[in-house]
């Protein structure tokens, strides 16, 4: 009788480190999530801060004494944009594959958007519109979509913490830094259209899937859910009005005052309203009113390809 497997998929965001074990049938065993903002600094200096590394390598260390407790038997752990632009990814991935024990992989954008687009899309239901998943992460932002019959993507150079270290602050932004955000977005919105003409065939005719941290903590926030559940928010609407709303009155406040919300989740109050401009920007150029969050995700994509590629 051959062995039961596990497996693991670790996730190394720019803003957190993600662990999701499932059983060799597909079934989730646990999932965590906590904010480590790898991608502190790394915008202005191209490396990896001692003291985010520090805070990585404890998390990896913590998911490691998960993995033994499940018994996982193979793993992937994904690095994904702050370890793209840094000078010193090398040796973050050497590290984090030595203390998890898994193999460390650095994706590329386009590799980023395929494992978030089939975890995200896997058992949903065929619609009369394709699916465009938008995967707002703390570096960059990840859009997917087939069309005629190959998957288009792109990797965009916005992300939550990325903009707000850049461009809009921290902070209560003022009224040039709002207006230099708005540059910014816009500026890489029209990259990822030149880079994907394609794109503009399905402006208006797409079911938008919204994915990773800022979008499900605007599901909380819309929807006055104070502590993150999973199952409240997996496939919950938000309407652009939403998002807007949340934007504009998020830039109003400082982090403490946003903290405040119902809701709003601690690590996330002082660059969700940068991830809010990116998602907003992203509705308007595909013409959409509203998506459909989704918690399944690039690690439910990781978890599919180990699930493939196992013999049994």
């Amino acid at each position: 009788m051959s062995e039961r497997k596990v497996f693991a998929a670790l996730d190394c965001g720019s803003n957190s480190t993600r662990l999701l074990i499932s059983d060799q049938d597909g079934n989730s065993l646990i999932r965590e999530m906590h904010v480590t903002r790898l991608s502190q600094g790394v915008d202005d200096t191209a490396v990896l801060q001692d003291e985010a590394l520090e805070r990585n390598f404890q998390q990896l260390g913590a998911y490691r004494n998960l993995m033994d407790r499940y018994e996982v038997t193979s793993g992937l752990l994904v690095a994904t944009s702050a370890v793209r632009d840094a000078k010193n990814g090398d040796e973050f991935l050497a590290r984090a594959s030595e203390i998890t024990g898994v193999p460390a992989r650095l994706l590329s954008g386009e590799e980023e958007a395929r494992f978030s687009y089939e975890g995200a899309t896997a058992g949903l239901p065929i619609g009369d519109h394709p699916y465009l998943i938008v995967d707002v992460g703390g570096g960059s932002t990840e859009i997917a979509v087939p069309v005629k019959g190959e998957l288009r993507s792109f990797s965009m150079q916005l992300g939550c913490v990325r903009v707000a270290e850049r461009a809009l602050g921290l902070g209560k932004p003022s009224a040039e830094e709002i207006q230099q955000t708005w540059k910014m977005v816009r500026e890489e919105c029209d990259r990822a259209f030149a880079a994907v003409p394609l794109f503009s065939e399905v402006v208006g005719q797409v079911q938008l899937l919204g994915l990773a941290g800022t979008v499900a903590t605007l599901v909380q926030l819309a929807n006055n859910i104070e502590e993150y559940s999973r199952e409240a928010l997996h496939h919950q609407r938000a309407t652009l009005a939403q998002v807007r709303y949340w934007r504009e009155k998020l830039c109003g406040e400082e982090p403490l005052e946003r903290l405040r919300h119902p809701g709003m989740s601690s690590g996330r109050e002082d660059v969700l309203h940068a991830g809010l401009f990116v998602l907003e920007e992203v509705m308007v150029r595909f013409g959409v009113e509203e998506l459909l969050s989704s918690e399944n995700d690039i690690l439910d994509g990781i978890i599919l390809m180990l699930l493939s590629s196992a013999s049994y």
